[in-house]
């Protein structure tokens, strides 16, 4: 079992790291409104950044156990960049233009178009919490 580990620990480590994050913001939800919201374990946004999280976990296993001068990990330092600055960037960008959206249909009473998603992106600070915690992740394992 340990040595199974072993050799799937660069996808286990992130992904376990990533559905953690997914069940807390369901339980943060549940604590701070009161209500179940399961939607927001398969939902993008909020704090901590899941995807933060999972690709700079993986980004510090691959550091700390293969070195930081492999063509490796310049490969995942060069996506885990990608990803955080999407999640804080253009998709933190487009879920302000939807919530825009959302109120212009709303003031013209257009009850049967379809809600956009608002929440996709993500503020640096939840990409930096989520950061942090990969981080820690990477570490440990």
């Amino acid at each position: 079992m340990i040595e199974q580990f072993e050799n799937y620990k660069y996808i286990i480590v992130p992904i376990i790291t990533f559905i953690l994050i997914q069940l807390f913001k369901v339980l943060y939800k549940r604590f701070d409104e009161g209500v179940w919201d399961f939607s927001r374990f398969f939902g993008a946004g909020g704090m901590p950044s899941s995807h933060s999280a999972l690709v700079t976990c993986i980004t510090t296993m691959i550091g700390k156990n293969l070195g930081v001068n492999s063509e490796l990990f310049a490969v995942c330092l060069a996506f885990s960049i990608i990803v955080m600055y999407d999640a804080a960037g253009v998709r933190r960008a487009v879920g302000k233009q939807a919530h825009i959206l959302n109120d212009i249909l709303r003031n013209q009473n257009l009850t049967n178009a379809e809600k956009l998603q608002e929440m996709t992106g993500h503020t640096p600070f939840q990409v930096l919490v989520g950061a942090i915690i990969g981080l820690i992740a990477g570490i440990i394992f």
